[in-house]
């Protein structure tokens, strides 16, 4: 089972929105069976079998085995991931375009940005799979306390000139055999996740 898998088909994205077919998949990061699902989720076990026949039809669940008791073969699935995210390629016509408004202290922006991200990793990862290769990435991810917005600032200011001197130190544009990389830095408000049915902690003080 994968950690991550990307949805990039927008009738699989369909599919895996439906709240039952959500759950299913969510139960099934264990693999089961219609009628063991049926009990957990309370439903009838032909229409939880009718979902998973429609989520293995887009490849969100797989067969593990399958058992014969007595005139019955049952059918044991799981997941092919423990969790999903649905790419915006999904959404072609409307997938988030950074050009359209590039500012960068506009956190609309910063969305569009990190929506380019999960399409373009998620090309990748796919693409990988299917050559059987792994992808070379590298990402940080951790928390900043600022003491006042200016050091905030500053801290922008001063990331922004480390990173351009290190991008003219070693991009390299007659590379022969060179590769591309693209590098995207954030720095945003940390977010605390509530329960659900409750809001995250952290509100934007205006709209951007």
């Amino acid at each position: 089972m994968l950690d991550v898998a990307v949805i990039e088909d927008p009738a699989a994205a369909e599919v895996s929105l439906d709240p039952v077919r959500a759950r299913l998949l969510a139960e099934l990061s264990v693999p089961g069976s219609a009628t063991m699902l049926a009990a957990k989720v309370g439903l009838p076990r032909q229409k939880v079998n009718y979902h998973l026949k429609t989520l293995e039809r887009y490849g969100l669940v797989e067969l593990v085995e399958e058992r014969r008791k007595g005139n019955v073969t049952e059918r044991v699935m799981r997941a092919i991931a423990a969790s999903y995210v649905i790419s915006p390629t999904a959404l072609a016509s409307v997938q988030p375009d950074p050009s359209r408004s590039p500012d960068q202290l506009s956190a609309r922006w910063l969305l569009a940005v990190a929506a380019r991200l999960v399409r373009d990793v998620g090309a990748l990862i796919t693409g990988a799979g299917k050559a059987r290769k792994k992808v070379a990435t590298f990402a940080i991810d951790g928390e900043i306390r600022f003491a006042s917005a200016a050091d905030r600032a500053a801290f922008a200011e001063e990331l922004a000139r480390a990173v351009t001197h290190l991008v003219g130190k070693y991009h390299d544009e007659s590379a022969e055999g060179g590769r591309d990389h693209r590098i995207v830095v954030a720095v945003h408000p940390s977010v605390r996740i509530e329960p659900a049915g409750t809001q995250a902690s952290e509100t934007p003080t205006k709209e951007q």
